[in-house]
């Protein structure tokens, strides 16, 4: 009953349970054995020395801290955590020990109280310390996330029983029998430590892993101060320390005055160190996991300086104990909660063995120097100037704000931290390839590729000079029309004409001898781009001409020329003259180059009483015909010939020339794409391209009309949009994207996915308990048919995790949506926690409520059964599962599901199928027919 409310309040999952509850019995002791001996100290050490001395033992502390961290830290460099943990224990049992001897001898005064305040210091942060680098070791991130709030109520815990048991003991038994009484609880630590690291650390080889990764050498101040990640969670530590100390010492100062007595003293400060644990346990089991699991690391950690700026101006407007109570509560209660689970997560991108060699040092000498920090201010600023406790709270105001700022600054740093670590984990920052740097400048460099570069090479060039249109090349691509290569002639006067004012008529046409007819082409229109207004006298030339590869190219010019410009075509009969060469063609049968000449030209022509003849062509056996006549189509530019092409999207090697065509047309094509989808114009095969032809114009009209298609009913269709729109925003960022349309298509998405994943866990479960049942029972085709059935919702739960993360892609940042999707598809179980926090960070307020747990779930493996058992959703029948996939539109799973009632044969699934036997879709009516049928036979 306990475990289960413990399970259902903090998110503890299976397998998880009994370490968790042996980790928050290690801090509870260790924070119950704090809180007896601190009060204790802290009592004593007021009333034999008086309140004077607090700022010069928070000075010692500090220097004592400094001192022995040199140690600390080589020691964690040569022994394991578990052995340093243990010296640390068996120290602190005997120093209690001692303590309680002391007292009880009457001999605790002066250097003997110094002492033991200072280690009591030391051991209220070290003990802490260790304890939170062991949770590192011992859970991953993604378990740290969901545990360290329930572990960190141990601590509350152990606050409370601690400082009430002390109150109510110390009158009883004394302080000194108090101390035995801790030494004794401590005691309990060491086989608890011994159970755990046997267990979770060992076992699962974790400490071996991490260990040894850093140079032992390096001293953990250096490598805090070459982290900016480190260094501000030390700014953090440093600042908030010295509010603490500043706030104790109001809190000390003015309880001494009100209460005399040492014995009355310490049971006062006993009662409010457990009041405000207790009060900080009630937000530890119903605040903390959901303000830190759905705000945040950043917005948990502003809390508890607000809540002490708040209790400040309150204390200078009314300076009294019960304000400072007020200051004290909101360090006491928001501290050892919500502030010390956030603190804690963030240090979980950071690798463990740079943890375990800096965390101590931050928490023990960071701590004390800024202890030591508090104290030269009481002692130099505020009694050496001879401040009142007003300036106090003036100087608590000011050490807040600097806190908040490095809150801000360190969440900045968290966040590029875990984006780090899933560079790393998923090699995203691939190298590139070294480009060998020359000296020569870029002029150089392409006029030595058109001399010497192979003809792929040459072409590109000319391309691209095309783009720039530099007459300082024309010399270069004149020379080049005595290259070889037929292609770059053809090139090379295309650019001619831009970068020669001067015509070269006369030697270009002696290219009109090469038996080329795109070359011919080329030729005749750079003749007839310097014919200027005399364009009828190479007409009257070149149509006449008896070489017919002449002619037509002739013809080809003439009705690019008469395209618009009705007297050119009158004057020439161009509709005769074509339909002369079109009559030609029986003649010319199996010559290839004949026919693709005389599709262009009616390309060219646009003229609509030969655009049935154009169309004619598209069924051509020969593939190469039939490309030239969608180019052709494309050509005309007329919206009425372009849904004979959209068909051919479907076949692989004509979408090159299909796109092409697209792009002649223009953005005019984009709405009539877009009903081709939406009105199911064309068979799904086709569609489900068109989104990518969609894409090709990368405008903000193209985003418009794939926003229209975005929730498609076809999922694969859903995909081809989202990855088109995901393909826009990579390279036109600039473009602006409707962001609540997006939100809200996640938010289907997610649903959807839930649902998949639903009915997949419940397929999951029941293949799970037939593997135990004979053939008898189960038949192979009936386990055929489920593994079918899984294989097809897997299938659909990656893309539709495809779709939801290139969508995020349109909400955030393209770069870091891709990281965490490769993190989080990553075979490393690291890299997945990784991803998962990084996103964690990344999203916001409702999308990051409905995402988080789907994508908790992707990451888990379901072929295992005790990975299965941690799934959080309810699980549905299979009547339900059933029910679920045949309402959705996926005709792939639809079959699926009916076959595999067919094999079944299971009569309750009868209403089900009689649903579906008069379906519009033949398939899904035939295979309803035979689940019906054999379910009647049974």
């Amino acid at each position: 009953m306990v475990e289960q409310f413990i399970k259902k309040i903090f998110d503890v999952r299976e397998g998880e349970f009994k370490v968790s509850l042996w980790m928050l019995a290690y801090i509870f002791l260790v924070i119950a054995v704090l809180l007896i001996i601190k009060p204790t100290v802290n009592a004593l050490f007021l009333s034999e020395l008086g309140i004077e001395q607090l700022p010069f033992a928070f000075l010692l502390v500090a220097i004592t801290a400094v001192t022995t961290s040199h140690f600390y830290a080589k020691a964690v460099s040569r022994f394991s955590l578990k052995k340093v943990i243990e010296i640390t224990i068996i120290s602190s049992i005997i120093i209690l020990i001692g303590l309680g001897i002391l007292l009880s001898l009457n001999v605790v005064s002066g250097v003997v109280l110094y002492f033991f305040y200072i280690w009591v210091a030391i051991y209220a942060v070290l003990s802490a310390s260790q304890f939170w680098v062991l949770a590192n070791l011992v859970f991953s991130i993604r378990e740290a996330k969901r545990l360290f709030g329930f572990i960190g109520s141990g601590a509350i815990l152990g606050g409370i029983i601690g400082g009430y048991l002390t109150s109510i003991l110390a009158p009883l038994i004394g302080n000194q029998n108090l101390m035995f009484v801790a030494a004794l609880l401590l005691f309990f630590c060491i086989p608890l430590l011994r159970k755990i690291w046997h267990i979770r650390v060992r076992k699962n080889g974790a400490f071996k892993k991490n260990k040894n990764h850093l140079n032992t050498s390096e001293q953990p101040l250096k490598l805090i101060l070459q982290s900016k990640h480190l260094t501000y969670i030390a700014c953090i530590v440093a600042v908030s320390v010295v509010v603490a100390k500043l706030v104790d010492y109001l809190f000390s100062d003015f309880a001494s005055l009100a209460i005399t007595d040492a014995d009355e003293l310490t049971a006062f400060f006993a009662f409010w160190f457990s009041t405000f644990n207790l009060l900080s346990l009630g937000i530890q089991l119903f605040f903390t996991h959901r303000i830190v699991g759905i705000w945040g690391v950043g917005f948990s950690l502003l809390l508890l300086p607000i809540g002490i700026f708040g209790g400040s101006i309150l204390f200078l407007a009314l300076p009294a104990l019960s304000s400072v109570v007020v200051i004290k509560a909101m360090d006491g209660i928001l501290k050892q909660s919500i502030h010390k689970s956030a603190s804690e997560l963030l240090t979980l991108p950071l690798p463990f063995d740079l943890k375990n060699k800096t965390k101590s040092f931050i928490d023990v000498v960071v701590d004390s120097l800024a202890t030591g920090i508090a104290g030269c201010l009481l002692i130099f600023v505020v009694r050496g100037l001879d401040l009142s406790s007003f300036y106090i709270g003036i100087l608590i105001i000011l050490l807040v704000c600097l806190w908040l700022y490095f809150i801000y600054k360190v969440r900045i740093e968290y966040y590029k931290t875990f984006k780090t670590n899933l560079e790393i984990l998923t090699d995203a920052p691939k190298k590139a390839k070294k480009i060998a740097s020359t000296q020569t400048s870029v002029v150089a460099g392409m006029r030595t590729v058109f001399k010497k570069g192979t003809e792929e090479q040459i072409l590109f060039m000319l391309d691209k000079l095309m783009e720039i249109n530099d007459k300082r090349f024309a010399d270069d691509v004149e020379l080049l029309l005595e290259h070889p290569s037929n292609k770059v002639k053809k090139s090379a006067l295309q650019n001619l004409y831009f970068l020669n004012g001067q015509t070269m008529t006369a030697e270009v046409s002696e290219l009109l001898k090469i038996d080329d007819r795109e070359l011919t082409i080329a030729t005749l229109s750079y003749i007839l781009s310097f014919a200027h207004k005399d364009k009828s006298f190479v007409f009257d030339v070149y149509l006449e001409d008896p070489n017919e590869r002449i002619a037509l190219a002739a013809l080809f010019c003439l009705a690019r020329a008469a395209k618009n410009n009705y007297s050119l075509k009158q004057r020439y009969s161009v509709r005769e003259r074509i339909a002369n060469a079109l009559a030609q063609i029986k003649n010319h049968e199996g010559n290839k180059t004949y026919l693709q000449a005389i599709i262009k030209i009616l390309g060219e022509a646009n003229i609509p009483v030969f655009h049935t003849e154009l169309n004619s062509f598209l069924k051509h056996p020969d593939a190469e015909i039939v490309k030239t006549t969608i180019e052709a189509i494309g050509t005309t530019n007329d919206l009425s010939l372009i849904q004979a092409i959209i068909p051919l999207l479907g076949q692989k090697e004509y979408r090159p020339s299909v796109l092409s065509a697209f792009k002649n047309y223009g953005p005019e094509v984009l709405p009539i794409l877009r009903k081709n989808i939406q009105e199911r114009l064309q068979p799904l095969p086709v569609i489900r391209y068109i989104p990518m032809a969609m894409q090709s114009f990368y405008s903000k009209e193209a985003v418009h009309q794939l926003l229209l298609v975005l929730t498609d009913k076809d999922l694969t269709v859903r995909l081809e949009v989202v990855r088109a729109l995901s393909a826009i925003r990579s390279t036109h960022p600039q473009i602006i994207f409707n962001r609540y349309k997006v939100v809200s298509v996640i938010f289907d998405e997610c649903k959807l996915y839930h649902e998949t994943l639903s009915a997949m866990h419940t397929q999951i479960i029941i293949s799970y308990r037939n593997r135990t049942k004979s053939r008898k029972e189960i038949g192979d085709a009936e386990r055929d048919a489920r593994s079918s059935l899984l294989e097809l919702l897997e299938r659909r739960l990656d893309a539709g995790l495809e779709r939801i993360f290139k969508l995020l892609g349109l909400r955030y940042q393209q770069k870091d949506v891709a990281i965490a999707y490769e993190g989080l598809l990553s075979q490393k179980q690291e890299a997945q926690h990784n991803a998962i926090e990084f996103l964690d960070n990344l999203l916001t307020g409702e999308l990051k409520r409905k995402l988080l747990p789907i994508i908790e779930d992707s990451a888990l493996d379901v072929s295992s059964e005790e990975e299965l058992q941690k799934i959080k959703h309810k699980i549905p029948s299979e009547l339900e599962c059933f029910k679920l996939l045949l309402h959705g539109n996926d005709l792939k799973i639809k079959l699926a599901v009916l076959y595999l009632i067919t094999q079944q044969k299971e009569p309750r699934y009868l209403s089900v199928v009689e649903a579906y036997i008069d379906d519009l879709d033949p398939k899904i009516k035939s295979f309803a027919l035979e689940a019906h049928k054999a379910l009647t036979n049974v």
